[in-house]
């Protein structure tokens, strides 16, 4: 059991840049405690205690804010970051190394018995606000951005982003997202095509410029070599020796 506990904590350090001390994840950090309580009410629940289950994850909501239900399925490294607002559904299955941010929900979309919620792969990451509903698959290492609706299946490695969420996979979008990286930021919680939101389609806009600027720039910086290595043999072949001496101390 502690040894699982310091593998969840080592994963906030792994994920979360403020994180300062062991104690202060402990103590601090509702995602953990969303966790802990999960693994007890999950235990109960699995052997048919389903009140005292669902008690328990009802005062694990009320204290941190994130609503797990006993009966999903977590798996190893699970990371919550600023949880609050967070909703798990009965049948979600999550794999090992996932991490949620704030106002994240895995949740159905009807009420038939049966798996009717997400399954996330290892590796996944769900951006702040986005929706995955119903029993659909996301492979590993998929990245669904911010606050996108995500309705189909997400496969492995791909970025989901939107409202309905599509996978990003023409040039000009991947090259934005490799591009935007370099800045510093992820693009992959921009709108996609066909999306009137001007502060979005501005963002693009600056991201497209930006790179088709260091583009340019290169190719100047290019042809500036070339001119000074020729100017340099021209100046070789012309200049005295003595004077070559003087000019290259």
């Amino acid at each position: 059991m502690f040894a699982r506990l310091r593998e969840d904590i080592d994963s906030v350090f792994d994920r979360d840049p403020a994180a300062r001390t062991r104690f202060e994840v402990l103590t601090c950090y509702p995602g953990l405690h969303a966790i802990l309580f999960h693994r007890l009410s999950h235990w109960l629940w699995g052997r048919g205690l389903r009140w005292f289950a669902r008690w328990v994850s009802h005062l694990a909501r009320w204290l941190t804010g994130i609503e797990i239900h006993p009966g999903a399925t977590i798996g190893r490294r699970f990371f919550i970051d600023h949880g609050m607002g967070i909703v798990i559904g009965e049948t979600a299955i999550i794999g090992d190394d996932c991490t949620l941010y704030h106002g994240v929900t895995l949740g159905g979309t009807s009420w038939r018995k049966g798996k009717r919620h997400p399954t996330l792969g290892n590796g996944v990451v769900i951006g702040a606000g986005a929706k995955v509903l119903g029993p659909i698959n996301v492979g590993d290492g998929a990245k669904i951005g911010s606050n996108a609706v995500v309705v189909k299946d997400v496969p492995p490695g791909a970025t989901a982003v939107g409202i309905p969420a599509r996978i990003m996979e023409t040039p000009d979008e991947l090259k934005r997202e490799v591009h935007a990286a370099k800045l510093g930021f992820s693009a992959y919680a921009l709108s996609g095509r066909g999306d009137d939101d001007p502060v979005a389609k501005a963002i693009r806009g600056l991201t497209d410029h930006t790179a088709e600027v260091e583009q340019q720039v290169k190719a100047l910086s290019e042809q500036v070599r070339v001119l000074e290595s020729r100017l340099r043999a021209a100046d070789e072949r012309t200049e005295p020796p003595t004077l070559r001496k003087v000019v290259d101390k």
